[in-house]
């Protein structure tokens, strides 16, 4: 059986340069960076030098502006909760978009309910994009921190970021920005985004698990969250994980030097799969926007009409397909997303929900198999709903049309929940 990996935004396997260039740091160089001996010494040798590494990928203006946490989550809660932190007497609002990730959304709903901050939740529109000017209207005197993302972890959506950090220059806020979703897939560069705080993890492009990075500019006082030892300059308490973060350094280095290359090849293969979803698949929308300049080039988010995401996922994996139905954080939840809640997805297309995120190892004869399977998928699918059923005898209305353009977004809930009553 063919096997087709298409969930790269959940994790990426490992490059075998970082796996190699790791391997020391588990056997051979095993000693504590904190160490004082020749032991310790060449581990701190190879964390300066992947901390160099990393901040060169960003731009930042000095090595010593990275953090190394434990992932992208722990890193999302050092930028919030410690920047609220240490800034608390300059004010307690924060302004932050609905479709934040929930290690961002969650972080600051802790402030409001144990410190006492206040927040402003600025709407997106139906493809996931934030008017600048609502963050604008948004930032009282009291607020500090503006928490927006580059990439949407759901849709793909691309933030105008350097809109966004002009106004914050101008209002004398800081600019917290969460990279996960972007990081290794889009060029980042910290200077030109105007930001003073930005995550990102490794593991989203083929470096390991287990290591985050927080980028730090000086303007941006922020305290520790774990409280321990004085690793990582007193800013992250606890030991380092070493091999972790030399494989980061190696991810990061070779990221900055195929971007280019990965960008084109997965653009490609992205454009080929929406062709052949759109034009194969009736009753199907893709969330966010269209391939271009406002998505990411490696996520496309699908909502099928008369079926829902789960059923999707198994009838995938049983041809060797692995694909996702929700951001990886919260798909075990199967909640809709609070991301499709957000642009205004109806509630039954929300359920029949599908990310499939590309990678630089996919091929054409993948996406083309990828087209083939789902169409069989949906058709098996829908064969077994009464909805669908009901639709064909035209006793309910469709939410989008046929090509999947021009969505209605026809409110049709009442009806369908009626006539399941009976």
């Amino acid at each position: 059986m063919k096997s087709v990996y298409l969930d790269h935004q959940a994790s990426t396997p490992l490059l075998p340069e970082a796996f190699e260039a790791m391997r020391p740091y588990f056997t051979e160089a095993f000693g504590s960076l904190s160490s004082l001996h020749r032991h310790g010494l060449r581990v701190r040798d190879g964390v300066k030098k992947a901390r160099e590494q990393v901040a060169a990928f960003i731009n930042a203006e000095s090595p010593d502006d990275i953090i190394f946490t434990s992932g992208g989550t722990e890193a999302a809660n050092l930028a919030v909760k410690g920047f609220a932190d240490a800034n608390e007497r300059k004010g307690n609002h924060i302004v932050w978009c609905t479709t934040e990730h929930p290690s961002v959304m969650n972080s600051i709903e802790y402030l409001e309910k144990r410190h006492g901050f206040t927040s402003t939740r600025v709407p997106v529109n139906p493809i996931g994009q934030i008017n600048p000017e609502d963050i604008r209207a948004a930032i009282t005197d009291k607020t500090i921190l503006v928490c927006v993302h580059l990439v949407n972890h759901d849709i793909g959506t691309i933030e105008p970021i350097k809109a966004i950090s002009q106004i914050t220059q101008e209002k004398g806020v800081v600019l917290y920005v969460d990279a996960v979703a972007a990081a290794g897939w889009l060029p980042i560069d910290v200077q030109a985004l105007g930001c003073q705080l930005l995550s990102f993890s490794p593991h989203r492009f083929y470096g390991p698990k287990g290591v985050g990075v927080l980028y730090r500019n000086r303007k941006a006082r922020i305290t520790s969250q774990i409280h321990g030892g004085v690793q990582e300059n007193g800013r992250r308490a606890g030991t380092e994980n070493v091999p972790a973060i030399i494989g980061a350094g190696v991810a990061c280095e070779i990221a900055a030097r195929d971007l280019g290359d990965r960008i084109a090849h997965v653009s490609r293969l992205q454009k080929r799969l929406y062709d052949g979803m759109i034009s194969r698949i009736k009753y199907i929308k893709l969330n966010g926007p269209v391939p271009g300049p406002d998505r990411v080039c490696c996520t496309l988010n699908w909502s099928t009409e008369f079926i829902e995401g789960e059923g999707q996922l198994l009838l995938f994996d049983l041809h060797g397909i692995a694909v996702a139905s929700g951001s990886s954080c919260v798909s075990k939840s199967l909640k809709v997303s609070h991301v499709l809640s957000a642009i205004g997805l109806d509630h039954a297309l929300a359920q029949g929900n599908i990310i499939m995120s590309l990678g630089k190892d996919n091929t054409g004869d993948d996406i083309d198999y990828v087209v083939e399977i789902f169409t069989k998928i949906v058709d098996k699918l829908r064969n077994m709903s009464p909805m669908w059923q009901e639709f064909q005898e035209h006793k309910i209305d469709s939410v989008i049309s046929p090509t999947g353009h021009g969505q209605s977004f026809t409110e049709r809930a009442a009806s369908v929940s009626g006539k399941a009553a009976h």
